[in-house]
């Protein structure tokens, strides 16, 4: 709901795409430039208390936006600071959840599950979020959004208090590197490794020419489409069920033998979905390439994570973490002022044809170093005891 007010808001204020763009930049910017350095920070501290100190502040910026914008006191320098604190909490937030989730699943073989049914939570609320959040900017404004939003952190920051989570093992003392040092060994861990550093590379790509899609959705609702906040709300719950459809998928699977050759078949989709949607004039089947394209983009982000997850060693979680969040996030921000740039000078219809287009390249790139990839995973795999151990005849 915040994010769909917030972006209306921009739009409703400045009536420039490029300046959709240079909030979502200023906002991102954050994961970008602190994504590692979070990492690290992730590894040395407890994960539980760090979730409670993110949430605890998530809940103030929502608070801040609703006073402000009841006081009639918002315009873009409030947005933009407001935006880039927020960017600042998510960018140590992200790789704190993504670490912690191992701490909750106490068996490795559930990890995928476990993901996918947060994925379905996190989706659920996508669906509902901004189909309630079109209606009530438009029947009360965007400060009701603001305000609910704040209030829903308290259940969040208590549900954390309850928890009793068994505590990380902790090094002995002096035995720990130094934090440059672990931010060195997280970087060589990542890049050195084949699996992990393809995953991240076509992450960072989707994130960057694909999901700025959701900065451009005010434009194609206000001027494709010719609706209001309604409408980019319908659009917006469209891409929380597809979404939602693809947390379902993962649920269902039993292992995560096969999901790495999910990975580009998905990017391949969420490509086809921009650009059907790129050229769509009717609401109707934008709604249902908006389904395709959230399934695409979620099935490729939790196939992605939950690979990730189950390869990555323990010690390094938190900087692997890091970069995942660096992959997803910190290239949002010039994703998002690219795709502004553009869709100022060739407009937005176009900007997403070039960013589905580019999804499917990269696929296709991806599909080539899957075998590859397959063999430098299979000896993990048995290791691990989800692929069983080969039988050597004498």
């Amino acid at each position: 709901m915040t994010r769909l007010a917030t972006s209306w808001l921009v739009y409703h204020i400045s009536h420039s795409a490029w300046m959709l763009g240079f909030v979502g930049f200023l906002g991102q910017i954050p994961a970008t430039l602190l994504g590692p350095i979070s990492g690290v920070i992730v590894d040395r501290f407890d994960r539980h208390k760090l979730l409670v100190i993110t949430q605890a502040l998530a809940l103030v910026q929502s608070a801040a936006l609703a006073a402000l914008t009841f006081a009639h006191l918002i315009n873009i320098p409030e947005i933009i600071g407001l935006s880039i604190f927020q960017g600042i909490i998510n960018s140590l937030d992200m790789p704190a959840r993504q670490s912690f989730v191992i701490q909750m699943v106490e068996k490795k073989e559930d990890l995928s599950n476990a993901i996918a049914l947060n994925s379905s939570l996190v989706n659920a609320g996508r669906l509902l979020g901004p189909s309630i959040g079109g209606v009530i900017i438009a029947a009360a404004g965007e400060g009701w959004c603001f305000l609910i939003d704040a209030i829903s952190y308290i259940a969040v920051i208590v549900s954390l208090l309850l928890m009793t989570i068994k505590p990380k093992v902790e090094p002995a003392k002096g035995t720990r590197p130094a934090p440059i040092q672990q931010l060195v060994e997280g970087w060589r861990y990542v890049s050195g490794y084949a699996p992990i550093r393809t995953i991240l590379l076509l992450l960072a790509v989707v994130s960057l020419v694909g999901t700025p899609y959701t900065v451009l959705m005010p434009v194609m609702a206000s001027g494709i489409l010719h609706g209001g906040p309604d409408t980019l709300g319908l659009m917006m719950a469209a891409v929380g069920v597809g979404a939602l459809f693809g947390a379902l998928y993962l649920a269902s699977r039993k292992t995560v033998l096969g999901l790495v050759g999910v990975i580009p078949k998905m990017s391949f989709l969420f490509g086809a979905g921009l650009i059907l949607f790129a050229f769509s004039h009717w609401i109707w089947l934008s709604m249902i390439v908006l389904i395709l394209t959230g399934f695409g983009f979620m099935v490729q982000m939790a196939a992605s994570n939950t690979v990730l997850q189950t390869i990555v060693e323990e010690e390094k979680r938190g900087r692997v973490m890091s970069f995942y969040t660096l992959a997803l996030m910190g290239t949002l921000p010039f994703g998002s002022l690219l795709a502004g740039s553009l869709a100022e000078h060739i407009g937005a219809p176009r900007t997403l044809a070039f960013g589905g287009v580019a999804l499917i390249v990269a696929g296709l790139i991806f599909t080539q170093r899957l075998p590859n990839l397959r063999r430098t995973l299979r000896p993990l795999y048995v290791q691990l005891g989800i692929l069983p151990a080969p039988v050597i005849e004498s």
